[in-house]
């Protein structure tokens, strides 16, 4: 007798950040997936420099701290570079 197959497990959920897969379990924040993210962020939570868009929307930084995002969306995080 042929032992059953093993049980498939389901992928973890993930999201879009910058075009690459990033696992997220559940709703988090834009503030603190920026946090996650950039260390200098992280460290004092100001965001200069810093846009955030989820699912082709750019979210203002006012909003950062109350919109979520969820597995399965996609996410830009661009900062600005100073040079010439």
């Amino acid at each position: 007798m042929t032992p059953p197959p093993p049980a498939r497990t389901a992928p973890a959920p993930t999201t879009l950040v910058n075009g690459e897969p990033y696992p997220l379990d559940g709703a988090l924040p834009v503030a603190d997936l920026v946090a996650r993210l950039v260390p200098a962020f992280a460290a004092d939570r100001t965001a200069r420099g810093i846009a955030v868009a989820v699912d082709d929307a750019v979210v203002p930084r006012s909003l950062w701290e109350t919109t979520a995002v969820l597995p399965g969306a996609r996410v830009e995080v661009v900062g600005a570079v100073q040079g010439g």
